[in-house]
């Protein structure tokens, strides 16, 4: 990846995000809608700069690896991408308001991992790449850390 500049910073972060569907619904079941999430979750991604490394939206969670400039929060870049995506997702859907009743497209929690000395960015692209294959949640995989 390499670093990148802002006009304050040199940075070379990179972030290990995983959020779910409000009552873990697995509302990304059908390919039109998982499709249009992933163009949509890129789109807002592009806008507010945050390069997307890596991508998968499962069933029922999606996983991000991303990188952005260190004058933003893991909690801003979250909200923002949960916020636009959800409101987006349910005006192209509405369906899914029927789903997951409470006005709410994603859970309020998210995990968030950084890459870095032993939790490379090639671990967390292989974890990411089996979750395509897994019908398991992610609880259930493990992560083989390099010695």
């Amino acid at each position: 990846m390499g670093l990148k500049r802002t006009s304050h910073s040199v940075y070379d972060t990179s972030y290990h995000l995983v959020w779910c569907p409000k009552y873990r619904k697995d509302i990304f079941e059908r390919e039109e809608v998982r499709e249009r999430a992933k163009q949509m979750v890129g789109e807002i991604c592009e806008a507010y700069d945050i390069e997307i490394l890596e991508m998968e939206l499962m069933k029922d969670h999606i996983h991000l690896l991303v990188s952005f400039p260190p004058s933003r929060s893991i909690g801003e870049v979250v909200r923002t991408i949960k916020s636009l995506s959800g409101r987006g997702l349910f005006r192209e859907f509405p369906g899914l308001k029927k789903r997951l009743w409470g006005g709410e497209l994603w859970e309020d929690g998210y995990f968030a991992r950084t890459v870095g000395d032993r939790m490379t960015r090639d671990v967390i692209v292989k974890y990411i790449e089996q979750h395509r294959q897994l019908e398991q949640g992610p609880a259930q995989l493990a992560l083989k850390l390099r010695s």
